[in-house]
């Protein structure tokens, strides 16, 4: 990831309702559908198999080394084993081959979509389980979740794996530039997740006022279902520093969650989500000990349901 830092203050959110004062005899919206609950254990089940990837192929899934299109590989046949639609993009960075996987879920209006991507290298220091292993087999779980629900979602849903993230947003800026002006705009909203399971976790979700036009509908989505499940949040200017950043460049709304990195953890941080202040989120980013025992699971499993409902919600 390349989010190195994060406001260690909350910002005040308007909480809409859905009264309008003065206005006449309410006609009631339909209640989008809910979202299944993502198992953790699944999850959990990916990063093993990541690690295992890494493990066997120099200890790193980073870009333009063996580990990562080992991984790209695996996860794009989960996808075609479920009845997804992938492809492959290659570029080229540092005299490497890169890649980028695509996912489309048959079904929904092709003219609206709702992207939901990660990146999926690590860095070569070492295997990448929290950066990015987590939004990765998060985004993943919750793709072969749509698929299974038979939930007939009126927006067209796509997910994306991204390479050389760790190189400056390479292989996401790659598949935005390579789309024309229309399929630009077919996209209404891209979700970006990078690190849901740091060790000694936050809650932070993307700002969307710095954000293009509808970015504040998916920040309050986010923050919606993390009071609905009793999770206080913080609010973080993200800016350029992750794959939301390309999407961001071309007007389309984004929105997404990260549990922290290099920053330290203060003492209201601390008493508001539990952990350890005066400890970095992650003590192990961009490390060799981002391991799978670099993970808090329940961080892990509330953002994996935060993705889930947030998807549901803006395609249903």
């Amino acid at each position: 990831m390349k989010l190195r830092t994060v406001l260690g203050r909350s910002i005040p959110v308007l909480m809409v309702t859905s009264a309008l004062i003065g206005a006449g005899p309410a006609t009631a919206a339909p209640a989008a559908l809910a979202a299944p609950n993502i198992s953790v254990a699944a999850i959990q089940a990916d990063l093993t198999k990541l690690q295992s990837i890494a493990t066997a192929n120099g200890g790193n899934r980073a870009h333009g080394r063996p580990g990562h299109k080992a991984s790209v590989d695996w996860i794009k046949g989960r996808l075609d084993a479920a009845g997804f639609t992938t492809r492959v993009q290659t570029f080229t960075s540092n005299g490497a081959t890169g890649y980028n996987l695509i996912a489309d879920m048959p079904g929904g209006d092709l003219n609206n979509i709702v992207m939901t991507g990660g990146h999926l290298d690590s860095v070569t220091a070492g295997p990448g389980i929290n950066d990015n292993g987590t939004g990765s087999s998060s985004i993943l779980e919750v793709a072969l979740a749509a698929k299974a629900s038979g939930t007939a979602f009126s927006k067209h849903l796509r997910f994306g794996w991204w390479g050389a993230e760790e190189l400056g947003l390479v292989g996401s800026t790659f598949y935005v530039n390579s789309l024309s002006s229309t399929e630009k705009s077919k996209i209404k909203t891209y979700l970006n997740f990078d690190m849901t399971g740091s060790p000694n976790p936050g809650y932070f979700v993307y700002a969307g006022a710095s954000q293009p036009s509808g970015s504040v509908a998916v920040q309050q989505t986010l923050v919606n279902y993390f009071t609905s499940i009793g999770v206080q949040t913080e609010l973080t200017e993200v800016g350029g520093r992750s794959d939301h950043a390309a999407f961001a460049r071309a007007g389309i709304a984004t929105g997404g969650t990260f549990s922290g990195a290099e920053v330290i953890k203060t003492a209201a941080q601390a008493a508001k989500w539990g952990g350890t202040s005066g400890v970095a989120f992650d003590r192990c980013y961009h490390r060799s000990c981002d391991t799978t025992a670099n993970i808090n699971a329940t961080s892990l499993d509330r953002q994996a349901d935060a993705i889930a409902h947030t998807v549901w919600a803006l395609a249903s």
